[in-house]
């Protein structure tokens, strides 16, 4: 049975999210990011045309288009659209995975049997748009890598089936960087051989391709063949992170352990970012001498940011730490995750800080997680 793997993609997303809590944004080249020293989050169309893209600093895409109206953003109001339009999903796929805060995938195999899967998946698209007020695109096809790439040529407000049949022709006049998770490195590597379209990149010998650019060739050549047997994994919005620490010896050390509690943290924090996870929930819970336990958690926007984690964690601990007693366990679980790659907070956070956590990850894969660090969570190996 041929599979039917759907990808949906909210157009704009963020941008959609302020149009339809303001109509006289409608129209207007919109930019939603930082200030002066940040970056673009999300930009209209009519931005776009002037040149503009997410991730540009602010100060390039004002010069590009210097009418545009700049928003600040509001990631509550983002994460609190991205939920309503998952809980539509939830109500009527049979099986569904949340990619990013804006991307699902929907695993409708057999739906054929029954009802017409593009017959279906447009009428979920028309309620989600009808319930939300949010555009969405999406496309139907065999695997996640066809469908994804197909929602990319049908936005805005589009939709595209490509059966089994139709993929080679589909992929192979595409500039290769339609092929997802192909960074700039490979792009140009590849650019500078010759090969710039999918076809010649499908074409090319997997040996060869292997050589040039290592283990990850092999799935890119795959990628360029439409060839993609990841399942769409079932969403489980319960799924977390979690670390605690059990002392050596009870302790009333406070200034150690809001050490530790930054340093555990950190370190989910930098799992987040590794494995592309979005928080929404903190909580932080402590362990008395006596064995009484107590637990305190707090909502927040997605967030893969150490600076956000910590201060909410650190919040958290000092309404929990009521008793002042002796304390045998501290803990901190993220909840609420989403896959998704909007790893700081690019409203508040400046260029420099985005290439700050950039360059600690960087430090960290290569030379191990205690490689760099804040300077106060050297405290932590006190207790």
């Amino acid at each position: 049975m041929e599979r039917a793997i759907v990808h949906m993609d909210l157009d704009e997303f963020f941008v959609s999210c302020e149009k339809r809590n303001n109509s006289q944004l409608a129209n207007i080249p919109l930019i939603v990011g930082g200030g002066d020293r940040g970056v673009v989050a999300s930009c209209s169309y009519e931005a776009r045309k002037f040149g503009v893209r997410s991730a540009m600093p602010m100060r390039m895409a004002l010069k590009l288009c210097p009418d545009a109206k700049v928003i600040r953003g509001d990631m509550e109001l983002y994460s609190k659209l991205s939920r309503e339009v998952t809980q539509i999903i939830e109500e009527e796929a049979p099986l569904f995975e949340k990619a990013s805060i804006d991307e699902h995938y929907l695993d409708i195999t057999g739906m054929d049997r029954f009802y017409g899967s593009y017959k279906w998946t447009t009428e979920l698209a028309q309620k989600i748009v009808r319930e939300t007020g949010l555009p969405i695109s999406f496309a139907l096809s065999i695997n996640k890598t066809v469908s994804k790439i197909g929602t990319g040529q049908a936005k805005p407000k589009g939709k595209i089936q490509i059966p089994q049949s139709d993929v080679r022709s589909f992929l192979d006049p595409l500039p290769i960087q339609k092929i997802p998770m192909l960074g700039d490195v490979t792009y140009q590597l590849l650019s500078r051989i010759g090969v710039r379209n999918i076809k010649t990149l499908a074409e090319m010998p997997v040996e060869v391709l292997q050589q040039l650019i290592g283990k990850n060739g092999i799935e890119l050549w795959k990628k360029a063949n439409g060839i993609d047997y990841n399942p769409v994994e079932p969403y489980r919005e319960r799924k977390s992170l979690s670390t605690e620490r059990t002392f050596e010896q009870d302790s009333i050390d406070v200034k150690a352990m809001r050490s530790l509690l930054t340093a555990m943290c950190e370190k989910l924090a930098h799992q987040l970012r590794t494995e592309q996870w979005l928080t929404s929930c903190v909580v932080v819970k402590i362990k008395y001498a006596n064995f009484d336990t107590e637990t305190r958690q707090a909502s927040l926007p997605y967030t893969a940011a150490d600076h956000v984690i910590i201060k909410t964690a650190h919040e958290l601990f000092e309404k929990n730490y009521q008793r002042r007693m002796r304390v045998r366990m501290l803990g901190v679980n993220l909840k609420g995750l989403v896959h998704g790659n909007y790893q700081i907070n690019l409203f508040e956070d400046t260029l420099e800080m985005l290439a700050l956590y950039q360059a600690m990850d960087k430090i960290k894969l290569r030379f191990g997680f205690k490689a760099v660090g804040r300077a106060e969570t050297i405290l932590k190996d006190n207790l």
